[in-house]
């Protein structure tokens, strides 16, 4: 899951309609109650939270649209608070959730530290909290988030198949998410593995325009280190950045791009003719979303048994996408129906989102 300042494919509509006030995005499949569901969604009038700190790009736009479709499936009201990348922004939107009444709030990204008392706060008053891609130790908190190191090691594994346990790297790294930092761990481990694989530079930025700032940096480093043939990029956004600057300076043959993340801008990016964006590995980011709200449910109605629940990454390579004709994100889950982890904290009671 990760940081997606992009956006396409439509969801900018969806965060258009999430004002900072917190419009409700959900609709009311069962606004009236679900039959036979556990209170309170048996009555219906359930009120949740999505609280961001990113919510820019293809991933997070993506995310949003799975958690209201899914809210929409249980009759919930859910309201997004859109992340600008400011803490005490993030901090004070967790205080108007808590005003608004809610039952349970989302937490997207951000900086604990800035956020771990508001969030104590929401607890203290019987709220229930769901965490994604932020490090809440808060006791009670729920942890939902992509299995990093196995979604690190997929691509790794791709890495030394196509080009050997020799070769100079360079790496676009940013210290302080938790995604990228669990990522960069998995990153150490395998160059402690492989002494051969040397890595000759690192750069990387989190911007408002994260792809051209580090299409821009990856062009200077291209330069000054013509070495280098596989770039890891384990954040899609990075890829993209990556692959202008590679095809930019003609080196589409000499230089492999690999990332962490997927959408169909992604996709379509991954099958373009002679694309140096060669594999990258993902969960979800829609199903991610969907995850979120139900595992969020589950707690409320005292039924989650996890403390912490993690999506199971796939890799998806270029030739995967070529022989199985994969356009969209869409034709990825039809191929791969686990893909969405549709039974990943679910009940029966839980109508399954259209």
């Amino acid at each position: 899951m990760l940081f997606s300042p992009k956006t396409r494919f439509g969801f900018k509509a969806v965060a258009s309609l999430a004002l900072a006030a917190g419009l409700g995005l959900a609709g009311a499949a069962y606004a009236d109650g679900i039959p036979g569901a556990p209170a309170p969604f048996d009555k219906g009038g359930v009120k949740i939270a999505l609280v961001a700190y990113l919510s820019g790009g293809d991933y997070f736009q993506a995310a949003e649209a799975g958690a209201t479709r899914q809210a929409k499936a249980l009759g919930v009201d859910l309201r997004i608070f859109p992340g600008r990348q400011k803490p005490d922004e993030q901090r004070e939107q967790i205080r108007q959730a808590i005003d608004l009444g809610v039952q349970g709030i989302i937490v997207s990204g951000g900086k604990a530290e800035a956020v771990d008392d508001v969030v104590q706060e929401a607890l203290d008053k019987g709220i229930k909290v769901v965490a994604g891609n932020i490090y809440l130790t808060n006791p009670g908190v729920i942890i939902v988030d992509q299995d990093e190191s196995k979604q690190l090691d997929l691509v790794l594994d791709q890495v030394l198949k196509d080009n050997g346990d020799n070769f100079s790297a360079g790496y676009i790294y940013v210290e302080g998410f938790p995604a990228l930092d669990r990522r960069d761990k998995a990153w150490t481990a395998f160059k402690a593995k492989h002494p051969g694989i040397k890595q000759v530079a690192q750069w990387g930025t989190v911007d408002d325009t994260t792809a051209q700032s580090v299409a821009n940096q990856t062009a200077a480093v291209l330069r000054a280190h013509p070495e280098i043939t596989v770039i890891l990029a384990p954040y899609d956004e990075f890829a993209r950045g990556a692959k202008i600057a590679v095809n930019e300076a003609g080196l589409q043959d000499k230089v492999k791009i690999y990332s962490v993340d997927v959408s169909t801008s992604d996709i379509q990016e991954i099958r373009e003719p002679s694309s140096p964006w060669v594999a990258t590995a993902a969960t979800s980011a829609e199903g991610g979303g969907e995850v979120q709200v139900r595992a969020l449910a589950l707690a409320i109605t005292g039924q989650l048994q996890e403390k912490k629940v993690l999506l199971a990454p796939t890799l998806i390579t270029r030739q995967f996408l070529e022989e199985n004709d994969i356009q969209t994100e869409a034709n990825l889950t039809q191929k791969l129906p686990a893909f969405l982890g549709r039974s990943v904290a679910s009940a029966p009671w839980i109508p399954a989102p259209k």
